[in-house]
């Protein structure tokens, strides 16, 4: 069945420096996180068709805000701030890593978890961490290789393979699923839309018919 692209209706909401400052629970939203350098912006403008909507920088790290964007009355896309990124202070990762971590674990509205990692280099122990929060929580996440253009088929199709090897040995492919995606050639997006729809369904159909 084919999926139509809502995301293209998506503009920006609020950003929030922390949790206590997020828009109210209520609705569903899927977040947006990976490393700095990641593409995660460029996903983000990629599937809503608009290269304004996510702020896009060449210094990785500066994006420090929960950034939200509306769908429809019910539910949000949610760029999360990059981590990981070695330039960025100790103390200033810390705080984003708290952040982070007590977004996953705390925030109701939130129904599943979009992971972007550069699919040249896949896997990173900032990514592993922050897969080990979402199965913590019982929270579907959804890889994005991202940057599949950079490599040939071949090595692209092999990357792939390999992490869907490593969460079938994790014995969390319940949970976690993954795919190839490139920004520049917007390849995967109809995969990606078609996750965000089971996703956020899922979570508008929990609030019942009072929502």
């Amino acid at each position: 069945m084919s999926h139509p692209n809502n995301y293209q209706n998506a503009e920006f909401l609020h950003s929030a420096p922390d949790l206590a400052r997020c828009p109210a629970e209520g609705g569903a939203e899927v977040a947006f996180a990976g490393r700095s350098n990641a593409g995660k912006s460029s996903a983000i403008n990629t599937l809503t068709a608009n290269k304004k909507l996510a702020r896009t920088s060449k210094t990785p790290g500066r994006t420090q805000l929960i950034n939200y964007f509306k769908v429809d009355d019910q539910r949000s896309l949610v760029d999360l701030p990059g981590y990981g990124y070695a330039k960025v202070p100790m103390a200033v990762k810390k705080k984003w890593n708290k952040n982070l971590s007590t977004y996953l674990y705390e925030r109701q509205s939130l129904k599943g978890l979009i992971l972007l990692m550069d699919s040249r280099h896949p896997m990173q122990e900032f990514d592993t961490m922050m897969l080990n929060w979402a199965i913590e929580r019982e929270l579907p996440v959804h890889i994005l290789l991202t940057k599949s253009d950079k490599l040939k088929k071949g090595p692209a199709k092999n990357t792939l393979l390999a992490v869907q090897k490593s969460l079938k040995e994790a014995n969390i492919t319940d949970l976690v699923t993954v795919q190839l995606f490139s920004s520049l050639k917007k390849e995967g997006v109809k995969e990606l839309i078609r996750v965000l729809d089971d996703m956020l369904m899922v979570g508008i159909d929990a609030l019942g018919p009072e929502s």
